[in-house]
């Protein structure tokens, strides 16, 4: 059967009742110590309740580590963090083989150490400060959830995410992430600056004896629970045609491709594009209180998740078009509405 059967039973309703309430519970934790960012934080439960991981850009001292940390916390999960720097090898990240010695025999074996990638939450800090072997060592941890090491395969606990971070300023030294490894994350959030308001209550709270703890409300299990839940939503036969219409006419090498494409993109999304698109629109359909996906949650979540997937060419890039500007025509192109001229 390739649609899932529709969530019409009382158990399926229950269930995506709870996953609403737990998503709400989560973000009011959230926000007693991460002010504004509704939208990143509601990306962020989308890419968890989607089973994808989340590659965060923003410029430093905008909350970033603290919402990862923040939302660990509030599902009960172990989080984890590594700092990302030039020197790091890959078994700094996934562990190492070390030597140990029985006290009671004397006798010496190899005993693998674990590192910090075996948690259910790991924030990748600027994730492209560290060279691309490093970089890889993600990228069967992210893809498989688990880690090779000397011949032998370890689980990892789930659920399993990986939240990475950039810097999209000071690139001299850094190693922008291969094409391979972005492709596996679910989402490419942009954290923007606060509001006005928003920032006057930051500086409030953060040079006063304001203080705030976060207190678990979801467990792992019940995030596992959600997660099965987002992929019995139904996907209706033209939001499936939309998805597959518009991804695929960002691909240049596509026969029916609009002018447009083949000059200003150099390489376009794959499959997965597609795959990850349509779950996290079945992701946010529930967090909306629906029970089926609309034209409206696909065309929302389309930028987050085309944004690291779509190449634009020299010509675009010297004309100041970004790949935002790319993926806002694909839309317009395809609601019917007359698209801007770049």
């Amino acid at each position: 059967m390739v649609q899932p059967p529709p969530i019409e039973s009382q158990d399926d309703l229950q269930a995506a009742k709870e996953l609403v309430d737990a998503c709400e519970r989560i973000r009011q934790q959230v926000s007693r110590v991460v002010v504004g960012q509704d939208e990143v934080i509601e990306q962020l439960l989308i890419a968890i309740l989607s089973r994808g991981h989340c590659l965060l850009e923003g410029v430093p001292g905008l909350a970033k580590t603290l919402m990862v940390r923040s939302l660990a916390e509030s599902m009960d999960l172990t989080f984890k963090r590594i700092q990302f720097t030039p020197d790091l090898m890959p078994g700094d990240i996934t562990g190492t083989d070390i030597i140990q010695e029985d006290p009671q025999t004397g006798h010496r074996q190899f005993i693998f150490e674990k590192g910090p990638v075996f948690t259910q939450m790991l924030l990748a800090d600027e994730i492209n400060r560290t060279p691309p072997k490093t970089q890889a060592a993600l990228l069967e941890a992210m893809q498989e959830h688990e880690v090779t090491a000397a011949g032998k395969t370890y689980r990892l606990d789930e659920p399993f995410f990986v939240l990475a971070t950039q810097n999209p300023i000071e690139q001299e030294g850094t190693y922008p992430l291969p094409e391979a490894q972005r492709d596996r994350f679910l989402f490419h959030v942009v954290v923007e600056y606060p509001s006005r308001d928003q920032e006057a209550e930051i500086v409030d709270r953060t040079t006063s004896t304001f203080n705030s703890a976060i207190e678990p409300v979801v467990t792992g299990e019940e995030i596992i629970r959600f997660q099965r839940t987002v992929r019995r939503v139904p996907l209706p036969p033209h939001v499936k045609d939309w998805v597959l219409d518009a991804v695929r006419s960002v691909r240049p090498k596509e026969a029916d491709c609009r002018p447009w494409v083949r000059e200003l993109v150099e390489w376009g999304p794959g499959p997965r594009a597609s795959q990850q698109l349509v779950l996290a629109a079945k992701s946010r359909a529930l967090l909306k209180g629906r029970t089926h996906v609309t034209l409206d949650d696909v065309q929302a979540l389309a930028h987050p998740v085309l944004r690291h997937r779509i190449v634009p060419t020299f010509a675009a890039e010297a004309d100041g078009i970004t790949v935002d500007d790319l993926i806002t025509r694909m839309i317009r192109d395809h609601a019917g509405a007359p698209a801007k001229v770049l």
